[in-house]
């Protein structure tokens, strides 16, 4: 009995089979785990001085939503996107081609004399917030529109 403590004090110390100290190894070809991420989920408000087909407009806008993307995933390039849910004017949802994961819901409601927006994005990039608040910038900045004849 004192030998098959003995045995597990060994083992116990040197981690099953690797030097002292050192830590047990996975098997060969067996990559270690990966730490899970978490799931960021970043919402921002603001109350624009736009109407809701404007902004609509703006935000229906293909180019645009890629562009967005791939600031909340962290590309330098626009990431394609696919729209999940429509809602004209109201709603307007959409997340990343291939399954990455990262999805974005914009909501529009008349507020006065403004239109409040409501940006979430789920499975973004850590700095999702910072994104946010330049595309709620990109909906408010005024349009310049060539006269027509």
């Amino acid at each position: 009995m004192a030998d098959l403590i003995q045995l597990f004090r060994v083992n116990s110390a040197i981690g099953w089979g690797g030097e002292a100290g050192e830590r047990p190894r996975p098997a060969a070809g067996v990559a270690p785990p990966r730490p899970k991420l978490a799931c960021v989920e970043a919402t921002v408000r603001r109350t624009l001085v736009k109407s809701a087909p404007e902004l609509w407009e703006l935000a229906d806008d293909i180019g645009r939503m890629e562009a967005w993307m791939a600031g909340l995933v962290g590309a330098q390039d626009r990431v394609s996107v696919e729209v999940t849910g429509r809602e004209p004017q109201r709603r307007l949802e959409f997340a990343a081609a291939g399954g990455a994961g990262t999805r974005i819901a914009i909501e529009l409601a008349e507020r006065g004399l403004g239109t409040a927006v409501s940006i979430t994005a789920r499975n973004a990039h850590p700095a999702a917030g910072a994104t946010l608040e330049r595309v709620l910038d990109e909906l408010a900045a005024p349009e310049r529109r060539p006269f027509t004849r």
